[in-house]
Formats: C-alpha cells, sequence, structure tokens
C-alpha cells in the first residue's frame, strides 16, 4: 500500500477522516493487572506517544428485536445488569463467566506453545491438553445452549463479528479470549488510529530501522537451508539473516520456493482464510451527539438468528451490522459540525471474487454498478435504525473486499487473516519459529485477531530474535 499502518490507516474524503480496521481496543487502561498489560507494553515501545482514550460504559450496545441491552465495564457492572434483566439465569450467567476464565487459561497455553521451543512446547501442551480440549472442542453456540432465555444466549453471543467466526461454528475459546479483552474497558487511540504507525514508526526509524510503502515482497530468498532474505517485485534484493513476516501465513508460504518445506506448505494450505466484510462509510454534518450517537458501538440484528454471515449482498439486506462512530471516540477530534460513521457488514468473498484481479481505480463497470447498488440498500437500511441521524447524512461511500485484498494483500479479503477455527488455533504450524531457520511468522495468524492479537504475534517473533524482551512481558 502507499499508507504505512495496514488496517490501522485512515484516510480522509472532504472534511471526513475514516478508520479503516480499528473501531475499539481493550488492554490499553492504566489499572494495574494483567488485563491492561498490552498498554504497558505499547506505552513501553513508544515512550507514551501513543495515548488511548476510554469509550466509557456502555462501550458496546446490543440490539435484537425489542432488546436493547447495554455492555458495561468494568465486568462486575456487566454482570450486575445481566442478572438484573435475566434474573432468572443468575446461575446460567455465574456459569458462563467461569467457562470464560477457564477457556482462558487455555488460550495462554495455546499461546504458550507457539512461542516456545518445541521440547518447551510440548510439556505445554501435555499439562494443559485436557483444558484446551474442552475450550477448542466446544463451540460458542454450545457453551449457552443450556441457557433457557434465548434472548441472553442471543446476547451473549452476538459480538462474535469481534472475531469472525459466527457462534455455531467459532471454538468457544476464541469468544472467550476476544470478549474478554474488553472485560476491564475500551479504548480508542487519542488521534485516530493512524497514531499507531506514527508513534510506533518513530521507535522503528529511532533504532535505525526503515519503514518503505509500495513494497511487495515477491519471495524469500532461501540459502543452504536457511532464510537469505527477500526479494522485492520490482527486483531488489535485500539480504538479511532473519526474516519476519507479518503478511499472513498464506502470502509466507507463497513467497517461499516450493520445495522448501513441503509438509508447512501443505499445512498452511489446508488453513482456510476466514470472512470479509463491507464498510459504508458515513459522514454527517451537524452534532450527532445531540441525535442519539454516544462513543459506544452499536450491534443491530435484524432477527434474534445472529449467527448469520451476509451471503447475497445484493439480493437481501444485511440480517446485522456493527455501527461505530469514530469522531466520538476520539477525543483529539475537535469538529462539532462534522461527525462521522462506520457501518460494518461481514460477508463472503465469493459475491466479490469475479473481479478479484482487477485493480483499484480501473474496476468494471458492473463491479461499479454492484457496488453502488449495495451502497445505496445498506444506506437505506442504516436509516431505518438511526432515523434521527438520517438527515445528517452528508458523504457515503463503500469499500468492499477487493479494497481489504487490494490494500493489505489479505488472501480472500479475509478481514481477520485465517478463520479462526478449533483447526487453526491448534495447529502447530502456526508457531512462530517456522520449519525454516530464520523465518519467523508473526501478525494476526501467528496469534489471534484484531490489533492486539496481531501485536503479540509480531512480540513473540521480536523474543525469539533476542530473548531478553520476553522479561518486557512482566510489565
Amino acid at each position: 500500500h502507499f499508507l504505512l499502518g495496514g488496517l490501522t490507516q485512515t484516510f480522509t474524503r472532504r472534511e471526513y477522516t475514516f478508520a479503516t480496521g480499528v473501531h475499539y481496543i481493550g488492554g490499553v487502561g492504566d489499572a494495574p493487572g494483567t488485563e491492561n498489560q498490552f498498554g504497558r507494553l505499547l506505552r513501553w515501545l513508544t515512550d507514551g506517544r501513543l495515548r488511548f482514550a476510554s469509550l466509557g460504559s456502555p462501550y458496546d450496545i446490543v440490539r435484537l428485536p425489542g432488546l436493547e441491552f447495554p455492555i458495561e465495564a468494568p465486568l462486575a457492572a456487566y454482570i450486575t445488569r445481566l442478572k438484573a434483566s435475566f434474573p432468572g439465569e443468575a446461575a446460567a450467567i455465574d456459569n458462563y463467566f467461569a467457562d470464560c476464565e477457564e477457556a482462558n487459561k487455555a488460550n495462554m497455553a495455546l499461546f504458550a506453545a507457539r512461542a516456545l521451543p518445541a521440547p518447551f512446547a510440548a510439556f505445554v501442551r501435555w499439562f494443559n491438553a485436557r483444558r484446551v480440549r474442552r475450550a477448542l472442542g466446544t463451540t460458542t453456540a454450545e457453551a449457552v445452549r443450556d441457557i433457557a432465555d434465548t434472548r441472553l444466549a442471543a446476547l451473549l453471543t452476538a459480538r462474535w463479528g469481534d472475531y469472525g467466526m459466527i457462534p455455531e461454528q467459532s471454538p468457544f475459546a476464541i469468544h472467550a479470549l476476544v470478549t474478554g479483552s474488553y472485560f476491564a474497558g475500551a479504548y480508542y487511540p487519542i488521534g485516530g488510529p493512524a497514531a499507531f504507525a506514527e508513534a510506533l514508526g518513530a521507535t522503528i526509524t529511532a533504532a535505525g530501522g526503515e519503514l518503505r510503502t509500495r513494497a511487495a515482497v515477491a519471495e524469500i530468498h532461501v540459502t543452504s537451508g536457511r532464510v537469505a532474505g527477500v526479494r522485492l517485485a520490482g527486483g531488489e534484493a535485500i539480504d538479511a539473516p532473519v526474516v519476519v513476516s507479518a503478511m499472513g501465513a498464506h502470502n509466507t508460504a507463497a513467497a517461499l520456493p516450493k520445495d522448501v518445506a513441503p509438509e508447512w506448505h501443505e499445512a498452511i494450505a489446508s488453513l482456510k482464510s476466514g470472512v470479509s466484510y463491507v464498510t459504508l462509510y458515513l459522514g454527517f454534518r451537524g452534532d450527532i451527539r445531540q441525535h442519539g450517537a454516544t462513543p459506544a458501538n452499536i450491534w443491530v440484528y435484524e432477527s434474534n438468528d445472529i449467527g448469520r454471515v451476509w451471503e447475497r449482498p445484493t439480493e437481501e439486506e444485511a440480517p446485522g451490522m456493527f455501527v461505530s462512530f469514530p469522531s466520538l471516540k476520539d477525543t483529539a477530534h475537535q469538529e462539532h459540525e462534522h461527525h462521522t460513521a462506520e457501518v460494518v457488514v461481514i460477508c463472503r468473498w465469493e459475491p466479490f471474487s469475479a473481479w478479484a484481479q482487477s485493480a483499484p481505480g480501473d474496476r468494471p463497470e458492473e463491479y461499479e454498478a454492484t457496488k453502488a447498488w449495495i451502497a445505496e440498500n445498506l444506506l437505506a437500511q442504516f436509516k431505518r435504525h438511526f432515523p434521527q441521524l438520517a438527515p445528517m447524512i452528508d458523504f457515503h461511500e463503500l469499500s468492499t473486499p477487493l479494497s481489504q485484498s487490494s490494500f493489505v494483500a489479505a488472501d480472500q479479503g479475509a478481514m481477520y487473516g485465517l478463520e479462526m477455527s478449533a483447526e487453526r488455533m491448534s495447529d502447530r504450524a502456526l508457531k512462530v519459529r517456522t520449519p525454516l531457520p530464520g523465518l519467523l511468522l508473526a501478525g494476526q495468524d501467528a496469534a489471534s485477531p484484531g490489533v492486539q492479537g496481531a501485536f503479540m504475534g509480531g512480540f513473540m517473533a521480536a523474543a525469539s530474535v533476542d530473548p531478553r524482551l520476553w522479561k518486557e512481558m512482566s510489565r
């Protein structure tokens, strides 16, 4: 891409600035404890340049037919609200959160095994085998199946879009990991998501590193059975004894010669890419806070069947939508008369795959017409759910899975990389250390979805190069 930051980048249209992938982040609060470790690591790495503002409470709102429920922070407030709203389900609610805690212990074991050398990883897997089997062998839907009130079951699992796999298919482990990351509160980068590249980029350049855009890697060089560097698409060769790849497992395997680590190639190829998404970017003229908008994200569902991906965007309305108001989350945003929203709908790649070989700015007319049709229908659906905001809409633009594929080289436009299945979470091919000496895997595919997962994938790779970094995990 021509911008740094991957899905933390932003773009501007007229008076409106939009975020492409960051809607909220957990683990970056000021309170002590492991739940805010991510924030302490970021502050250390950026000398405090990267700062976050709390979304407050609630940070999420789930809208089901006939029910609107605020997700509050801290966790105790969330549980209190649940029990007050569903008094007959108090025991089931306690059981659900106890299961979340147990599943997250399994997650920690899985991540440790990915970063540790083989003998230590084998011990961690053996010691936690029963816990891991249960967390991965139970789907999110199964974890709430004994809850009598179907509205409560739908509410507890409604935010599956945060990890991109429907409750009937997602392992409970990933549900517990991602939803649990917000139990201590949700935050937004001050200055917008582009602050990630700015703050972390300054750390890299100060250490003698170089940041490049428009630098696609065409091939990973291998010499005498170990990595030797990379060749860029433009032909330039860069020699290096260590290569850390955060471009996704599929792209990494594709850049290796076919005869290098063939079993690893096969294992990576067997893992599916996850779902993609469309985003409707909205610009509002006027103060949307006076018309019901808040920093909280809103999960809107057309029915209690919350586990549906948008299969046919040109033939049906979206089964649900995630709505974020970034201009209200960013405390540095001082323009009260211009605000933004991002309306995200998870969808399949297949309806857009016919145009995959076209380039941005040179898409076929058929694609542009399809995109315009989807945009207008999704806009109408948004207006129906937010009638007070409808008259204030001054601008709209739609992105499709082709945007994700084109600008961040995501396989099949996947929003979170590889599908977050039980197989993906337990696959030993996704270790930080690949079978090729000197080649390390980072990013979401090495850890878990989202900014925090991608960061931890990179941190584990860096610590594999310089083990002294592991002590920073105690921050």
